[in-house]
C-alpha cells in the first residue's frame, strides 16, 4: 500500500494498532488472562493452566515472526525498544524484571492487567497506573529543569559499565550463528522451531488447559496480536515522499528525518509491538504536551484501546464494578508496586507482555532472562508474603525470606527458618 504522505500511513497504522488492542483488551478481560495470576495459581495451589496460557502466547508469537521473517514479509532486527540489540544488559535485564515481578505482586498485576482492571471500573488501578507513569517518564525523561534522569541518576553507574556489547544481535540464531560461522536467519529458524515445539509440548500435553477454552483463547489471542502488531508497523505501509519510496521501516531512520524539523518529527516511530510500561510513561507525556498528534504513538493508542477493549467486556457481561483500597496498607503496597513496575519495567526493556511475549518472539537472549527474572520476583514475593500470612507476628521478613528461597530450592533446607507451609 503506498500513501502520498507519512501522516496518511501514520494513522493507518496507529488506527488498526488501536483495533488490535481493543480486541486483546476484551479478550484478556473475558479469559481473565493474566501473568501475575499465572504465576500466583502455579505457586500457590500448583494450577498450571493461566502459565501454559502465558506460553501458549508465546508460542503463537514465535512462530509468528518466523513466518513473518521466513517469508520476507517482515523483519523484527530493528526495533523499538531493541530487543536484537547488540548491547546485552544482562544486569539490567535481571534487577529489572525482579523489579517488575515484586512490583506487579503488590500491585495486583502487571502493566497489561493494570490497564484491564481500570476498563472494569477499579479505582486503584487508576493510581497504580499514574505512579507507573510518572516512573518510567522519568526513568528516560530528564526532570524538569535538568538533564538528569532516574536511570541516569540510580542505575547508569553501575549497570551500564556491566552491559556486555556483542559482534552480532542478541537473538540466539545472531548469537549462535557466529559462534559457528554459519548463517543466522538459518540458525534462527531451527532455534525458534525447537523452542516453539517446547511450548507446544508442554502447553497441550496438560488435559486441562486443552480443555479450557478461555486458557487456549487467551493466549491465541495474545499472541496474535503481538504478531499482528509487528506485521502492521513492518511491513503494511510504503510512504512516498518528496518523490521517494519510504518503507515504513525507513522512517526509524534520522536520514529520513533530516529534511524535517525535530518539532515537526512524530515520537517513536518504528517497528514495535505491545508492550505497556514505557507506553504508559508515553501517556503522560501525551498529555504534558497538550495531547499534540506528535505525541500521539503506537503506545498511547495500544494503551487506550486495551482499556477500552476491557471496559467493552466489562459492560457486556455486566462485570463492570467500582473497587477501592482495602485498607491504608493495601494503598502502600500498590503504590510500591508502581513504583517498582515503572523503574523496573523501563530497565528491564520491557514487561510481561514486552518481554516475556513481544520480546521472545524475536528470540532474544534478554528476553528470556527478564521473563526468568520476573517469575522469579513474583514467585519469591507471593512466598513471602504467604509466609508472613500464616506465620503473623512470628515471621519476620529475613526468616520468611530464607524460607521462601528454600522452597525455591536456591538455598539449602538447612537454612530455613520456618517450617514450609
Amino acid at each position: 500500500m503506498t500513501y502520498d504522505s507519512f501522516s496518511e500511513a501514520h494513522l493507518l497504522v496507529l488506527g488498526l494498532t488501536f483495533i488490535i488492542a481493543i480486541i486483546m483488551g476484551a479478550v484478556v478481560n473475558k479469559t481473565n488472562f493474566c501473568t501475575m495470576g499465572a504465576v500466583s495459581d502455579l505457586v500457590n495451589i500448583g494450577d498450571t493452566g493461566r502459565m501454559r496460557a502465558w506460553l501458549f502466547a508465546m508460542l503463537i508469537a514465535i512462530i509468528g515472526v518466523m513466518v513473518l521473517e521466513t517469508t520476507g514479509v517482515a523483519s523484527v532486527d530493528v526495533t523499538r525498544p531493541p530487543y536484537r540489540g547488540s548491547n546485552f544488559a544482562w544486569l539490567e535485564y535481571i534487577i529489572g524484571g525482579v523489579m517488575f515481578g515484586i512490583g506487579m505482586t503488590l500491585g495486583s498485576g502487571c502493566g497489561n492487567k493494570t490497564l484491564i482492571r481500570i476498563g472494569g471500573g477499579n479505582i486503584k488501578s487508576i493510581m497504580v497506573f499514574l505512579v507507573i507513569a510518572v516512573c518510567a517518564y522519568f526513568m528516560l525523561n530528564p526532570f524538569p529543569g535538568t538533564d538528569k534522569t532516574i536511570y541516569s541518576e540510580v542505575f547508569y553507574s553501575w549497570t551500564n559499565p556491566l552491559n556486555v556489547s556483542l559482534t552480532t544481535q542478541q537473538d540466539i540464531g545472531s548469537v549462535l550463528g557466529g559462534l559457528m560461522d554459519a548463517d543466522s536467519a538459518s540458525i534462527r529458524l531451527i532455534a525458534g522451531s525447537l523452542i516453539a515445539l517446547i511450548l507446544l509440548v508442554i502447553t497441550l500435553k496438560s488435559i486441562d488447559f486443552r480443555g479450557s477454552f478461555d486458557n487456549v483463547l487467551g493466549g491465541s489471542v495474545v499472541g496474535l496480536a503481538v504478531v499482528g502488531a509487528w506485521f502492521v508497523t513492518a511491513s503494511l505501509v510504503s510512504v512516498n515522499q518528496e518523490d521517494e519510496m519510504f518503507s515504513w521501516t525507513d522512517y526509524t531512520s534520522d536520514d529520513v528525518w533530516s529534511m524535517y524539523e525535530d518539532d515537526d518529527r512524530p515520537r517513536d516511530v518504528g517497528v514495535q509491538s505491545f508492550t505497556f510500561i514505557n507506553p504508559i510513561g508515553q501517556v503522560l507525556r501525551y498529555g504534558v504536551n497538550g495531547f499534540e498528534n506528535l505525541y500521539l504513538t503506537f503506545g498511547v493508542v495500544a494503551v487506550f484501546g486495551v482499556i477500552i477493549g476491557s471496559f467493552l467486556w466489562a459492560i457486556i457481561s455486566k462485570g463492570f464494578r467500582i473497587e477501592w483500597f482495602a485498607s491504608g496498607r493495601d494503598f502502600v503496597n500498590h503504590f510500591v508496586g508502581g513504583i517498582l513496575m515503572g523503574i523496573g519495567g523501563i530497565l528491564a526493556l520491557g514487561c510481561t507482555i514486552g518481554q516475556a511475549v513481544t520480546g521472545i518472539s524475536t528470540l532474544a537472549l534478554g528476553s528470556f532472562i527478564a521473563f526468568a527474572a520476573i517469575v522469579f520476583g513474583s514467585a519469591l514475593t507471593m512466598k513471602i508474603q504467604y509466609y508472613k500470612m500464616v506465620y503473623e507476628d512470628d515471621a519476620t521478613f529475613i526468616k520468611a525470606f530464607l524460607s521462601s528461597m528454600a522452597d525455591m530450592r536456591l538455598l539449602p533446607n538447612g537454612m530455613r527458618k520456618l517450617d514450609a507451609v
